[in-house]
């Protein structure tokens, strides 16, 4: 059963709006198990150029569903997002079920179909190995823009961790650091 935590930016969340998130996305629910609980997390934005973009994350114990699209209306901002994420459940549905299995977590499976992604669809062709020099995340990015990459991963200096920095969408940079 899914719950919903639906929340806007520089918007007003109507109960219009609200229904329409729910109702499409509850659609999801029938790739789940009946067992299956968990909340859509929703965040509808609208910026000063009147572009509105949904962004939605369904947390599981071991998976978690995220997707997010912008376009010049709200409801076809949500039914985007919400094919977005339908198309992610049907293309990750075989492997998810597999390794639920082998984890142990059975209520989490997807409902088995039909024309489910065959595992070469999702095999690792090219296995590579770094040594991670410590660097701040600056020269890492630095570093990546050097190499090309999309993203850089290297031992942080300051805290001796592990951390990735990866060009966004929007042309800037982000920073992730493993716990």
């Amino acid at each position: 059963m899914l719950k919903f935590n639906i929340r806007g930016e520089n918007v007003e969340v109507t109960d219009a709006i609200r229904d329409y998130v729910v109702k499409r996305i509850t659609k999801l629910q029938k790739f789940f198990e009946d067992s299956v609980e968990a909340t859509a997390h929703v965040n509808l934005k609208v910026y000063p150029n009147r572009t509105y973009k949904v962004e939605v994350t369904i947390p599981l114990p071991y998976l978690t569903l995220r997707a997010e699209e912008t376009s010049n209306d709200m409801y076809g901002s949500v039914d985007l997002v919400t094919d977005k994420l339908e198309r992610q459940i049907r293309k990750y549905k075989t492997k998810v079920n597999r390794k639920s299995r082998e984890k142990g977590f059975k209520n989490l499976e997807f409902v088995p179909s039909d024309n489910e992604t065959s595992d070469d669809d999702l095999k690792i062709v090219r296995t590579k190995q770094v040594s991670l020099k410590p660097m701040d995340p600056e020269e890492a990015v630095l570093q990546m823009d050097m190499l090309g990459h999309d993203f850089f991963v290297f031992q942080d200096a300051e805290t001796n961790g592990t951390s990735i920095v990866y060009r966004r969408r929007d042309g800037r940079y982000g920073l992730i650091e493993a716990e």
